[in-house]
């Protein structure tokens, strides 16, 4: 049972952890919280399912498919909404987050409709594997490893390339950073790119995993991966994979215990109790920012 629960948590905190990423990326360059996150995690979720569902393709290329995608409208969301409003207040920035947020999910309604749509039939063969006393799916498997391999490859190019260099000098100092030579508006675009391809990964990895993908299913799946974010620490990339993993974690097993109808509340809860004990969550720091 325990064994069980455990699997199912951590196939959940690992897309809460996807999503999270982008969040904490974007934050630790501009600090600004992208509230379209979600948005671009629900439209990453239909195209896959385009993608499945009339080009015949394989999960694995539907998710490369939705990533490249999203990335491009990552950018041009960046570059049309919150580029402009760099210098203006944060207010601005927020309000026009909202804005494309609130966009999105009615272009997506308009287009797609209300009602959910699901993968076709063997859109990924599931076979069950018999772990001790627990059941675990090939999908959660394939759930765990991709999410595994997207956060390894994103902290490879945050410490080991050029342009994880030039994002890691953005975030601690913009100004500086551009008197250097940087040039900044590429590295916010490419993290803005690079966020919204793990959002789009986990929006396919999702919609495989409960065979359902509507318009609203950004919102909450936000909600969640920013509080996944704010738990770990916003601006940690390592805090958001551990605020993401134990969020799923926790409410799978809050669930378990019989808590079935207060699961959103126990993500919320917990983000709550943590930061009356450390306000810049568990792996965060207290930093001043210079502008």
């Amino acid at each position: 049972m325990f064994l069980q629960q455990l699997v199912n948590g951590v196939a959940l905190g690992s897309v809460y952890a996807l999503i999270a990423l982008g969040y904490t990326m974007v934050y630790g360059i501009i600090t600004l919280i992208n509230f379209a996150h979600g948005e671009i995690f629900m439209v990453g979720a239909f195209i896959g399912l385009l993608l499945v569902s009339f080009f015949k393709v394989n999960v694995f290329v539907a998710i490369i498919g939705a990533m490249i995608f999203c990335m491009i409208m990552g950018v041009l969301i960046e570059l049309i909404a919150y580029r402009p409003l760099r210098k203006s207040s944060r207010l601005s920035a927020l309000i026009s987050a909202i804005g494309v947020s609130i966009f999105l999910s009615s272009l997506a309604l308009m287009v797609f409709g209300a009602d959910a749509k699901g993968f076709p039939d063997g859109a990924f063969p599931v076979h069950q594997i018999q772990v001790g006393s627990a059941d675990i799916s090939t999908l959660q498997l394939l759930i765990i490893g991709v999410s595994a391999a997207l956060m390894m490859a994103l902290e490879f190019i945050v410490q080991k390339t050029k342009i994880g260099k030039a994002m890691r000098a953005t975030s601690e100092d913009y100004n500086t950073s551009a008197l250097m030579g940087i040039n900044v508006n590429r590295v916010i675009s490419f993290t803005f790119a690079l966020g919204s391809a793990l959002a789009a990964a986990g929006g396919v990895l999702v919609g495989v995993l409960f065979n359902a993908v509507s318009f609203n299913m950004g919102l909450m799946a936000g909600l969640k991966a920013f509080a996944a974010a704010v738990l770990g620490g916003i601006g940690s990339i390592p805090g958001a994979m551990l605020g993401g993993l134990l969020l799923g974690v926790s409410e799978v097993f809050g669930v378990a215990i019989g808590y079935s109808s207060y699961r959103d509340a126990i993500a919320f809860t917990i983000l709550v109790l943590v930061l009356l004990v450390k306000p810049t969550g568990l792996l965060g720091q207290k930093i001043t920012k210079k502008v």
